[in-house]
């Protein structure tokens, strides 16, 4: 994904835009701040129709990917602020999200995910995807914890 693989500092960190998601990029950006590196921020998914099997109607409501970038760049913002000193590179790609940050962490030093806990003994288990990187990834995978998780 990025020209910066040769300097074996990249880190990828996947967003969809709750507080774990943040909490990994920010995360992401503080690691990246010690090691001098470089973060590609991803958001994979599949567009709505998708989801059911729906064919897109003849004229698309909304750009799906416009609004996936628009989120990504929302939630960068939120999570680091817009005065950073680590270059974050957003990346939008559609497909399974777990299958994507896999993909998209070939080569890179580290895979970064938040976690996904919906409350009580819950909190202390990994979402679907977050748990399939953490099998599958070909490099060393970090799990953050947003502050309302601990």
């Amino acid at each position: 994904m990025s020209d910066d693989v040769a300097s074996g500092r990249r880190t990828v960190v996947g967003v969809d835009g709750p507080e774990p998601s943040k909490a990994a990029l920010g995360w992401a950006v503080s690691q990246a701040e010690l090691t001098d590196g470089v973060v590609e921020a991803v958001l994979a998914g599949l567009h709505p129709y998708y989801w059911y099997g729906w064919s897109p109607p003849e004229e698309e409501p909304f750009d799906f990917e416009e609004q996936a970038r628009t989120s990504l760049a929302r939630a960068i913002v939120e999570a680091i602020g817009v005065d950073q000193q680590v270059r974050v590179t957003p990346h939008v790609m559609e497909g399974n999200p777990a299958r994507v940050l896999l993909d998209a962490a070939q080569g890179a030093d580290l895979l970064v995910v938040g976690n996904r806990g919906h409350g009580g003994f819950a909190e202390a288990l990994l979402g679907s995807v977050g748990q399939h990187c953490v099998q599958h990834a070909p490099c060393p995978v970090v799990v953050v914890r947003s502050p309302q998780s601990r």
